[in-house]
């Protein structure tokens, strides 16, 4: 029993670090107006048929602090990554020179600024609550063990354990909302 108990603990403490990741993913999405080539880590192209990240048919980088540099491996991909860029959203305005992808990242406005900051905090509370549903859901598992057979004082060690972890892990998600609040938000 107190295996089984071990083994939703530490469970807990991996998905719930993976929650942690996951935020740390979407953040770099976020532009703060520098250039960064991980702005453009979810988009896909087709790739003969296929659909494949932009990472694997072109260079991604910067040629300085706002121009990002897509350079296609092969001159026919140069149109279809420039849509897929377009498509995403991301609101940049790709150009190309029939040989490379230049973006240039704006300066944030005020009102942008404030908008990143929004989704920033709608992120990091996203987090948040995968991370309470893990605990939740460890707790659970915890006392259908406990009405099984496990002792009540192990139980509860684990459960102030899960607990331990959740607020450590929430604690991550505030500094890493702090901080790419202040990267936002300074000008």
């Amino acid at each position: 029993m107190n295996e089984e108990a071990d083994m939703y603990l530490d469970d807990a403490k991996e998905r719930m670090g993976e929650s942690v990741k996951h935020l740390e993913n979407e953040l770099s999405k976020i532009s703060a107006g520098k250039a960064n080539p991980n702005m453009l880590r979810g988009i896909t192209v087709d790739y003969y048929g296929t659909p494949t990240p932009l990472t694997q048919v072109a260079n991604v980088g910067t040629s300085d602090a706002r121009t990002i540099v897509v350079q296609p491996w092969e001159k026919p991909m140069i149109e279809v990554i420039e849509k897929e860029i377009m498509k995403a959203n991301l609101g940049f305005n790709p150009a190309n020179n029939g040989e490379i992808i230049r973006i240039n990242v704006p300066e944030l406005t005020q009102e942008r600024r404030l908008q990143l900051a929004k989704q920033v905090k709608n992120e990091g509370e996203n987090a948040k609550i995968a991370i309470r549903n893990v605990r939740r859901d460890a707790i659970s598992e915890i006392k259908k063990l406990e009405k099984e057979g496990l002792s009540e004082d192990y139980s509860k060690t684990i459960q102030d354990e899960v607990q331990k972890i959740t607020d450590s892990e929430i604690k991550n998600v505030d500094k890493l909302i702090e901080a790419k609040d202040i990267e936002i938000t300074s000008i």
